[in-house]
């Protein structure tokens, strides 16, 4: 038990937490704008009673525009607090055939040596 607590995340538990937290995030976007709308003109939160019609509209669509913008600087900071995971390298497989590739000398080929290949009409 001791062991798994010591192991780093992998990849699929990392993304589920990035997933987990986009819809989180996206399911407030589109819930607290409606609960901004719907408090004030239903005059649930205190003080809305005393407004105007034009003002109860303006004060709670500029409100509702505020949350949205709240939550999406939320989302960007909790997106760079993710910790970062220097451990990711390129596929061995991969890196072996960069490195014979190079090894390789390299083959100059003339004009001559090309079949030429003339454009017919």
């Amino acid at each position: 038990m001791e062991e798994r607590r010591l192991k780093k995340p992998r990849l699929p538990e990392i993304m589920a937490g990035v997933v987990q937290k986009f819809l989180f995030a996206s399911v407030i976007m589109w819930i607290a704008p409606f609960i901004i709308l719907y408090g004030f003109n239903y005059h649930i939160f205190p003080g809305s009673s005393e407004l105007s019609s034009s003002s109860v509209t303006l004060v709670s669509g500029f409100l509702a525009v505020l949350s949205v913008n709240f939550v999406i600087v939320l989302y960007i900071v909790m997106a760079m607090k993710e910790p970062t995971h220097p451990e990711h390298q390129p596929d061995p497989s991969f890196l072996a055939a960069a490195k014979a590739s190079l090894n390789q000398p390299i083959s100059s080929s003339n004009s001559e040596d090309a079949p030429t290949r003339e454009k017919e009409d």
